[in-house]
């Protein structure tokens, strides 16, 4: 995958791409605090689609959004479709993974109109909340905003204790934490920093009810894949995962016995229901 940069309103958006311009238009979106290269062990087996794999705003080397310019869902998707603008794509397929997945599910179902089809991977529609929690999320994201700006990034002397840290957080292999890390990082005197913009630690200030997750849900008009590792996350049990599945049009659930970051432990076996949803995929020889 090669590197490169677009342009959007709010600023500028890195990433990784690969693939001829003929092929299935793919745009792939990385989960919260990862980078485009969470799709580059799945890159060798995607050979026959246009692979662009975008670091979101606030991640990698893309921009941070300007002070007072909170990291929302509705902001995420009107970037992710400035930058198909920026691409020239008026209609292509959406690749998502956690955070990424949630994101494109909510293009998908507010922007029908361009979303050939869709692969969610460990996510789908968005993460609910009963109502009765709502001033508590509240006052949880005003004191973590505010007590940001006292908080000193860590300075890592050098990246294996980084390495580290992503694969004990996240039940990583050192490969794939370090593809994650490497892109992660920048130089600062003493060692090294994460690019990420610490306010994306900031606990969402609302979230939706169960309703209104299924109701977007409903309005997903394309074609959806939706994968899963077993066992499930606590934040979305398996019988919840389940529902949101049957509430697609077009929907087909695949589970696979593994973690998190599935997609890049075992690309293989996940580019094959990628590829068979926007092309033929090509195997690595």
């Amino acid at each position: 995958m090669k590197p490169f940069e677009l342009e959007i309103p709010v600023g500028k958006i890195t990433g990784l791409r690969q693939g001829h311009a003929s092929a299935p238009k793919v745009l792939a979106l990385h989960g919260w605090l990862d980078n485009a290269a969470s799709f580059v062990p799945m890159a060798p087996y995607l050979q026959d689609i246009e692979l662009v794999a975008v670091d979101l705003p606030g991640h990698g080397s893309s921009t941070h959004l300007p002070p007072g310019i909170a990291y929302t869902f509705e902001l995420a998707v009107l970037h992710v479709l400035d930058m198909a603008d920026a691409l020239g794509w008026n209609e292509f397929h959406l690749l998502g993974h956690s955070m990424g997945a949630g994101i494109a599910s909510l293009v998908a179902a507010s922007a029908p109109e361009r979303v050939q089809s869709l692969v969610c991977i460990e996510a789908l529609g968005g993460l609910a909340d009963v109502a009765e929690n709502t001033a508590l999320r509240m006052r949880e994201s005003v004191a973590a905003s505010r007590a940001m700006a006292h908080k000193p990034l860590r300075v890592f002397p050098d990246i294996a204790p980084a390495i580290k840290a992503r694969m004990v957080a996240n039940s990583l292999s050192e490969p794939v934490a370090r593809l994650l890390v490497e892109r992660g990082l920048k130089q600062v005197p003493g060692g090294f920093q994460w690019r990420t913009d610490q306010r994306l630690t900031v606990p969402t200030w609302l979230r939706p009810v169960d309703a209104q997750i299924e109701d977007v849900l409903t309005h997903i008009a394309c074609p959806t894949q939706v994968v899963f590792a077993q066992p499930a996350q606590p934040y979305l049990p398996d019988d919840v995962r389940q529902r949101y599945v049957a509430q697609l049009k077009q929907g087909t659930l695949h589970l696979f016995e593994g973690t998190h970051h599935l997609h890049m432990e075992m690309p293989a076996e996940i580019a094959n229901v990628i590829g068979c949803t926007f092309g033929k995929s090509s195997q690595k020889p």
